[in-house]
């Protein structure tokens, strides 16, 4: 039987949820918004805005957050969070990206957001870059890759920071900046085509989002000092696959590859280990003494996403289904239904190899499963059974006690997708991670209403026992 009275989970530890703005706003061509590359993924088209959403352009309207953004912030007060982590679309505040003055009704639109999260005693988390580069910086300046964006991105923080940085007390500078190798466009607005993407170009709008990412850093500490500001990794715990040396080796390599994001942002330099890589690959980084002083500039915290695991081997290789990062799988542990591995000690562990890393304060931003929800009708009130959803997410945070009581300072934990959001990568809905069912599926079609899921009850009583509800 659990003990319902003692918890792991410090006195004012931080619970909530986390979603982005392309994901959720809608609105893709009100209030002044110019395009971003979310608006035209998956298929690479600005899909005509029409009477009915379609598969083409359910991210126009996503889940309609900007015009219910009231409603879905009462439900979250409801379930009780203490913190909500939330992304501003960096185009609704610079249409192009590279305008000089900034668009003042999208500045309005999140001063009634935080307005909203005000009235709820919740506190708000922003991530100030979330896969949503103006889409005018792709085309015309091949997105990171150009050392104008550096420019572009800090003036665009800078208006944030002097317009809320006295209502924001946690910042997030880029979402998965360890995602840029990985998926280009989406996590870089690199336009140029994969195929024809050289690593040279890819290292080099690596090192100019660093180099951002450092500038803003300093730049949030001089306008609001009492501000603690983050970076934000996608962690990927990685085991070798057999007990042989060599496939260690490969496990330290990929963990190299990974890790050195948030080395550079913990540390304030590269890493004897990358700049090998670089000699080897003969890749030779446009790197200024600014730069280097840049880079000096650490974060104060470190956040991160936590959905799987994956095992690594020297020998041969198949690439596990799901897998987004590479590896292989894992055969000692179950997949979700898009095949990505369950594994809840990974969290544990993961939080344990950045604490002995860094020593910085880490912040849990992103968890869930995604599944494929059934809306039946339970004593005439519609909702969703999702016990496959309570066990992931009991048993992952069980795990994050373990790392508490290991001696990790873990500021908080907000729950992916907290209500049902449109996929950045496909633009589906069917992949749903929320405690609240959001009526809008693949096709278009649904009347966008929200209805309580179980897991709704079970996360408000997780948070209003400060964790000691957890199933042990």
């Amino acid at each position: 039987m659990t003990d319902t009275t003692v918890t792991p989970f410090p006195t004012g530890f931080l619970w909530g949820g986390a979603t982005a703005a392309n994901q959720v706003e809608g609105a893709f061509d009100e209030g002044g918004k110019g395009l971003s590359v979310q608006d035209v993924m998956p298929r690479g088209i600005v899909a005509p805005r029409t009477a009915e959403p379609t598969p083409d352009n359910l991210k126009h309207e996503a889940i309609d957050f900007y015009h219910r953004y009231a409603e879905d912030i009462a439900l979250f007060a409801e379930m009780g969070f203490s913190v909500y982590r939330f992304s501003i679309a960096w185009s609704r505040i610079f249409p192009n990206g590279d305008e000089t003055e900034p668009n003042e009704e999208g500045l309005a639109f999140y001063d009634r957001v935080l307005d909203e999260l005000e009235k709820h005693g919740i506190e708000p988390l922003v991530t100030i870059s979330h896969y949503e580069t103006p889409l005018h910086l792709a085309e015309t300046y091949d997105g990171w890759v150009s050392r104008d964006l550096i420019g572009f991105y800090e003036r665009y923080a800078r208006v944030l920071l002097e317009r809320y940085g006295s209502r924001v007390t946690y910042w997030l500078t880029f979402n998965e900046i360890n995602s840029l190798l990985h998926a280009p466009f989406m996590s870089g607005g690199i336009n140029t085509p994969r195929e024809e993407l050289g690593e040279q170009a890819l290292y080099q709008a690596m090192h100019h989002e660093l180099v951002a990412s450092a500038r803003v850093t300093r730049l949030a500490h001089e306008i609001a000092p009492q501000a603690r500001i983050g970076c934000m990794v996608l962690s990927m715990p990685i085991y070798p696959l057999t007990a042989s040396p060599d496939d260690a080796l490969a496990v330290m390599a990929s963990d190299h590859a990974n890790l050195v994001y948030g080395d550079v942002h913990t540390r304030g330099h590269y890493p004897g280990y990358f700049l090998r890589t670089l000699r080897e690959k003969g890749i030779e980084l446009d790197i200024t003494d600014q730069d280097r002083d840049d880079l000096t500039n650490t974060v104060d915290f470190v956040s991160f996403s936590y959905y799987m695991s994956i095992a690594e081997t020297a020998g041969e290789r198949e690439v596990g289904e799901g897998n987004i990062m590479g590896g292989v799988e894992n055969p000692t542990l179950d997949k979700s239904e898009w095949g990505w591995a369950i594994d809840p000690v990974g969290l544990r562990l993961v939080l344990n190899q950045f604490w002995d890393r860094w020593q910085k304060p880490l912040f849990i931003v992103e968890n869930g499963l995604g599944a494929r929800d059934e809306l039946v009708e339970v004593d005439g009130v519609k909702t969703v059974v999702d016990d496959y959803r309570i066990s992931y997410l009991n048993d992952h945070l069980v795990q994050v006690g373990e790392a508490v009581l290991d001696g990790v300072e873990v500021l908080g934990y907000t729950a992916w997708g907290c209500i049902d959001i449109v996929s950045a990568s496909t633009a589906q809905l069917s992949k749903r991670y929320g405690f609240i069912y959001v009526d809008r599926n693949d096709d278009g079609s649904g009347s966008l209403a929200r209805h309580r899921k179980k897991s709704f009850d079970w996360y408000s009583e997780v948070i209003r026992t400060n964790g000691a509800s957890l199933a042990r």
